[in-house]
């Protein structure tokens, strides 16, 4: 059984998409998408540095049109001359790799997804403009203690990864309280990121995204496709459609995501570019599971392995 993951925000480094673009092809598409991207994917992906890709509307599009590139460098990629034989079990995306999955699981088009992770992207940009919000990730402790000691300092748990990692979410105050006041056993760090996503504080996205979906019509998933919002493998294109746009405002529960893999039986993951992530959380929580994350070309071969 054969999950097929895309990571989400935060797993871009600089010029991380430099040796993928001698692969004949790939730069013409990068640049196809670029055109409805509005942005120089190319650039962002090669010459950019990290403040650059940083920046939310820049990197969620990046991001799943480096995952969509490498899906069809390994030939995953619906209408991308797809070989027979060659599609996985299940794929499941963390955040904005949801976006990225759908396309996998041909519920949108590489194009349908570029397009509205554009719009996702500026949205949430604009709503971290409003507060000053932050994330913060939490390795270790008890999860219970850590959950009530996020719940008591008025933060929300934006992302449960498992493995024993919890990401809050909230003001730069309360989380400053938080910080000064760990969970006993925890190890706390800081993220690098533009805001509290997946909070409340993104409200303001979850309008907009649903006003840019709304000229989309969804196909049901041709393969078992996973929601962040409970793990549950959805059947249905506008179901998943819907719970991806709350998603913006709503934790990501990942920890759900693999358990669901772990009760269907999963025993190899491919993570898409840029991989690593992922694959280290399923190294700790689906142990025995075979994991090869996609980093630059040379890791396709053992990906084309583990296809089949």
């Amino acid at each position: 059984m054969l999950v097929i993951v895309a990571p989400g925000q935060g797993a871009q480094t600089p010029g991380f998409l430099t040796p993928w673009l001698e692969i004949p092809g790939l730069a013409d598409r990068m640049s196809a998408w670029s055109e409805v991207a509005g942005l120089d994917l190319i650039a962002y992906g090669t010459t950019a540095d990290a403040d650059e890709i940083r920046d939310t509307a820049v990197a969620q599009p990046l991001l799943v049109a480096a995952g969509l590139a490498a899906a069809e460098a390994l030939g995953i990629l619906p209408g991308a001359g797809r070989p027979a034989g060659t599609v996985p079990d299940m794929v499941a995306g963390h955040s904005v790799g949801e976006l990225t999955a759908a396309v996998l699981a041909g519920v949108l088009t590489a194009e349908q997804a570029i397009a509205l992770v554009r719009e996702r992207g500026r949205a949430m940009a604009e709503a971290a403009a409003v507060t000053e919000t932050g994330m913060v990730a939490v390795l270790g402790g008890v999860e219970d203690d850590v959950l009530a000691a996020i719940d008591k300092h008025g933060l929300t748990p934006a992302n449960v990864n498992g493995a024993g990692q919890i990401v809050a979410g909230g003001t730069a105050e309360r989380l400053a309280a938080f910080t000064a006041e760990p969970p006993a056993r925890a190890r706390l760090i800081p993220l690098s990121v533009a805001g509290a996503f997946h909070t409340a504080h993104m409200a303001p996205a979850v309008d907009e995204l649903r006003k840019a979906a709304a000229s989309v019509t969804p196909r049901d998933p041709a393969l078992t496709l996973l929601s962040n919002a409970d793990g549950a493998a959805v059947t249905g294109g506008t179901d998943f459609m819907e719970r991806l746009i709350n998603q913006v405002a709503n934790p990501v529960r990942w920890d759900a995501c693999m358990a669901t893999m772990a009760e269907r039986g999963v025993t190899a993951m491919i993570e898409l570019l840029p991989g690593g992530t992922l694959t280290g959380l399923a190294k700790r929580a689906l142990r025995g599971t075979t994991t090869v994350a996609l980093k630059t070309p040379d890791d396709l071969d053992a990906a084309r392995e583990v296809l089949g």
